[in-house]
């Protein structure tokens, strides 16, 4: 890991990188992380996320997304996920 300085947003921050990153999805098994293609791996996380919908799920969004960000979002979670339970914190 090294560290170097980078300029976002107009402001100098100190930037920590690291390369021994995760290259490949990674799938839990009687708990333990094994590597795995990534359609078994989207496959996971679709049957996982099948044992939650209606009113049982809720999904947020961020307020300083587009409006295209946040359409697409409470489109997913209404659509997919047939849940009206979505929130952009957009109460300023």
């Amino acid at each position: 890991m090294y560290s170097q300085q980078e300029t976002f947003e107009g402001k100098e921050v100190n930037v920590k990188r690291d390369y021994a990153r995760l290259t490949q999805p990674l799938v839990r098994r009687n708990g333990r992380l094994e590597p795995v293609s990534w359609d078994e791996a989207l496959a996971t996380a679709a049957e996982g996320l099948s044992a939650f919908s209606g009113e049982s799920f809720g999904f947020f969004s961020c307020s300083k997304a587009t409006n295209e960000v946040n359409y697409i979002a409470q489109k997913w979670a209404r659509m997919v996920m047939a849940s009206n339970n979505i929130d952009s914190c957009n109460r300023t």
